[in-house]
């Protein structure tokens, strides 16, 4: 991947090389928490060389819908990469990785644990001895050792054991499995947040040093405030649906044409609220003076609400209430938020030719990212990387030869 700024036409694309520019990430994740890690760095300058196996990364198949033979789960999360395709299963195979390894600064993988070692690419006793700079990053379902260590795991798994189901939804529909992988999106945010938290501390030391990041843990570390409640009174905290545990009104409402939300944080603007609705005798009514008289008092505050909203243009009333700065908003479908104009105007729906996905909402004054490259076709990238890393033709047609490196997925 080169350093210049992309010339095409489009939308949220790069207009600097990149704060990460001049980083290399050598990616052996698949689905979506290691993937999602390196979008991130490599929206931001960072050159991730993405190794899938000769089966290819299985969310390819994970559609419809599909484009090129890929499924939209594959395209979301891996623009701006390049792909090699290598049978790691193979001495040979393996021995291709070392020499990608070589002047890389971090190697990200999601394999069980045990297995780098179990290849002899360990990080402990190999890899930290022969690239003492390089961050090695694992993304494992339970870590490597307790009572699950190096079992399997998956988002929906994890939501259910780490108690995140047990909070979402309300008394009708039971614990109920958030819509997005929350899991693995955290877990590819965290594990972001690791790597470079290492790679500065590398600054310092001038040594690598070993993450061990898993999806029971991030996902657990999403468990704000029900965690902190549970702390401080000991009480299971139940599902609230819409509602807040802690704020009241802090909810969905029915207005006219749509459904808003209201997110009354503190007094003050529980009095705005009211004085904008023309309800000015709440605040002093006793059932509603604190947020904890509101919280008391929950469902009849909601009726009170409602029977205001019924008559509102609930969109033309979001707009009105935010520019008195009381926090509202609409409730959308995804085809409406991709279409808002505020979308549009943060960039942060981004195309390039074909291409279209979600921009970064990570926004930087000096080093913007954005999109570079659309996600890779399987091996589109083989010849090249290993060019680049010192392979010769001979070499590359020898490897391709014996199904080292694969250039056709296999079935």
């Amino acid at each position: 991947m080169t350093d210049a700024v992309p010339m095409a036409q489009g939308k949220g694309l790069a207009l600097s090389p990149g704060a990460l520019a001049g980083l290399k990430v050598i990616d052996l994740t698949r689905v979506l928490g290691g993937p999602y890690c390196t979008m991130i760095l490599s929206d931001h300058g960072a050159e991730v060389v993405k190794i899938e196996p000769p089966q290819g990364d299985e969310v390819r198949d994970w559609g419809p819908p599909f484009v090129d033979d890929s499924a939209s789960y594959f395209i979301g999360v891996n623009r701006n990469k390049r792909s090699l395709a290598l049978d790691l299963g193979k001495p040979e195979g393996r021995e291709v990785l070392m020499r990608l390894l070589d002047g890389a600064d971090v190697l990200i993988e999601n394999y069980k644990p045990g297995a780098m070692e179990k290849w002899g690419m360990g990080y402990a006793d190999v890899l930290s001895k022969r690239f003492p700079k390089l961050v090695h990053c694992r993304v494992s379902g339970f870590g490597p050792d307790g009572p699950l260590g190096a079992l399997p795991g998956y988002d929906a798994v994890i939501q259910a054991m780490v108690g995140l189901m047990s909070i979402n939804g309300n008394d009708t529909t039971g614990p109920l499995r958030m819509g997005t992988p929350i899991v693995d999106l955290a877990t590819g945010l965290y594990s972001a947040i690791a790597i470079l938290m290492a790679l500065q501390e590398r600054t310092k030391s001038g040594q690598g040093q070993f993450l061990d990041m898993s999806l029971h843990d991030c996902g657990m570390a999403l468990l704000h405030p029900q965690a902190a409640n549970f702390f401080l009174n000991d009480k299971r905290p139940k599902a609230t649906g819409n509602p807040h545990p802690n704020i009241s009104p802090y909810s969905k409402y029915r207005t006219k044409t749509c459904e808003i939300f209201l997110a009354v944080g503190n007094d003050p603007t529980f009095r705005k609220v009211c004085k904008f609705l023309s309800l000015d005798g709440l605040p002093d009514d006793a059932r509603f003076r604190s947020n904890g008289d509101r919280l008391t008092n929950r469902d009849t505050l909601t009726e009170i609400l409602e029977a205001r909203l019924a008559a509102e243009d609930g969109h033309e009333l979001c707009d009105r209430l935010l520019r008195a700065g009381v926090p509202a908003g609409p409730v959308l479908h995804v085809d409406e938020a991709m279409a808002a104009p505020h979308t549009a105007h943060r960039q942060m729906v981004t195309e390039l030719g074909s291409y279209r996905g979600l921009g970064t909402p990570i926004k930087m004054s000096r080093t913007p990212g954005g999109t570079r490259a659309a996600p890779p076709r399987f091996n589109e990238h083989g010849d090249d990387i290993l060019a680049r890393h010192g392979f010769s033709a001979e070499e590359v047609t020898a490897l391709k030869e014996k199904g080292i490196v694969v250039a056709v997925r296999r079935t």
